[in-house]
């Protein structure tokens, strides 16, 4: 019985660790450039941080992850197997309030329409970008480590939802 039920999680763990399909974040980015106009909300029960804050952290973070997987050597990937990854990956969510954001992903403390403006054009560019990237290209994440094309773009959905539902939250959604 315990065996089948490793099985079955394993099967799980490699299905849902990664995410192929050209247009993966598609709705998640007309979602959140829908909440532009609530860039100025806070709620602090649910978060420090203002809609805005979240919102640029989510494109900061697809352009960073793109331009490390544009930039990447595919011959050099690594195929590491990593926990932490393998069960966020699985689950499809991370825990709030336990992660701190990396500086290079860190938003500026006001943030300006145009700006998050800027960074959902080169969003989308992006995306289309390392749709057409080899499979192993990667990049190094600070807890999950190397992740390539596919398990990228998975951890890019992840933290999207988890920031997009932060704001829900933030706006009473």
């Amino acid at each position: 019985m315990l065996t089948l039920f490793i099985v079955v999680i394993t099967v799980i763990s490699v299905i849902n660790n990664r995410v192929s399909t050209a247009n993966f974040l598609e709705g998640e980015l007309a979602t959140l450039e829908g909440y532009f106009a609530e860039k100025d909300s806070v709620n602090t029960s649910i978060s420090q941080a203002d809609v805005a804050w979240h919102l640029d952290h989510i494109l900061k973070t697809i352009n960073t992850v793109s331009k490390d997987l544009i930039r990447s050597n595919p011959e050099r990937y690594e195929p590491q197997f990593n926990v932490q990854r393998s069960l966020v990956h699985t689950l499809g969510i991370f825990p709030r309030g336990v992660a701190q954001a990396p500086q290079r992903v860190t938003p500026p403390n006001v943030v300006r329409l145009d700006s998050l403006r800027q960074e959902l054009a080169m969003a989308r560019e992006n995306l289309n970008t390392i749709s057409t990237l080899q499979e192993k290209a990667y990049f190094a994440h600070p807890v999950f480590d190397h992740m390539d094309r596919d398990q990228a773009r998975r951890f890019l959905q992840i933290h999207t939802r988890h920031h997009l539902s932060i704001i829900q939250d933030i706006l009473g959604e």
